[in-house]
């Protein structure tokens, strides 16, 4: 199922009926894609208007590869056009256009058992979340989640000019769920090491609260959860690591993001054991 050097195509003929791919290891940090998914069951697909490559500008495809790396991973399937994982559970299905960046997305408003089949994997989503949270939890005492995104910066076309550098940094961290002086310097050890690190012969564009700000549910839901033991920081890569438009990655890319990501492994479990 998950192909493990090639993120060249999106995964959906395969992961119809899946909701997500769970992996356990011995680690107390866990990182998750829970906008990684292309696919949407049957009913959910006849009643959408959108194209295939219309959901794919919006979704984070390649976020799943970025992060492989991790012994603790959650990467879900279903598109977030189906349900959104990352938002409240009243605003998990895009009923309006300004839910969905302007996108009409239904032909015609969904039925109330469809709405409340795909609500069905977002209620389980968070019951096997904080299940899993709470075992890590026991296991290391604290833990970290890295939720990783991606965002488009092209978004008058794809010709358009590009958001401008200073609103949209390479590296997005959103920490506004979270007790920001409580966990100082675990996201200061993050960024330090995302921001030391060797990219192609330069440092990357990493900055906090700029595009993005944390506000998803996810991070919410485990800064409620785990007040005391859970540190969960929103990390939005710009796309730059492929061609929004098209949806073609740029391998050597994302092959090199891949490995900045788990470099910041030792950073992070360090920070957490220091700062106890």
């Amino acid at each position: 199922m998950n192909r493990p050097d090639c993120p060249s195509k999106v995964l959906t003929e395969c992961l119809d009926d899946e909701w997500w791919t769970q992996h356990r290891g011995d680690s107390p940090i866990l990182a998750t894609a829970i906008h990684n998914g292309h696919a949407v069951r049957g009913a959910v697909e006849r009643l959408i208007t959108l194209s295939a490559a219309e959901r794919l500008r919006e979704e984070d495809p390649f976020t799943e590869f970025i992060i492989r790396d991790f012994p603790n991973r959650i990467v879900v399937h279903r598109s977030r056009f189906e349900v959104d994982i990352n938002r409240p559970r009243d605003g998990a299905i895009y009923v309006r256009p300004e839910q969905a960046w302007g996108l009409k997305v239904w032909t015609r408003q969904p039925p109330h058992d469809l709405v409340e089949a795909s609500l069905a994997m977002h209620d389980e989503y968070y019951a096997m979340l904080e299940a899993m949270l709470a075992g890590i939890e026991r296991r290391h005492g604290r833990f970290v989640v890295l939720d990783v995104h991606s965002y488009n910066h092209r978004r008058s076309g794809p010709e358009a000019e590009a958001t401008r550098a200073e609103a949209a940094p390479e590296v997005n961290i959103g920490t506004f769920s979270m007790d920001r002086v409580k966990w100082a310097r675990v996201v200061d050890a993050f960024v330090k090491a995302l921001r030391s690190t060797d990219f192609h012969g330069r440092r990357l564009d990493v900055r906090e609260n700029i595009a993005f700000q944390g506000r998803g549910e996810q991070t919410r839901f485990i800064h409620e959860r785990f007040p005391d033991t859970g540190c969960a920081i929103a990390v939005e890569f710009k796309k730059f690591f492929m061609d929004e438009w098209t949806g073609e990655p740029n391998m050597e890319a994302l092959v090199a993001l891949r490995k900045l990501v788990s470099s910041t492994l030792p950073s992070l479990v360090n920070a957490l054991g220091a700062d106890q």
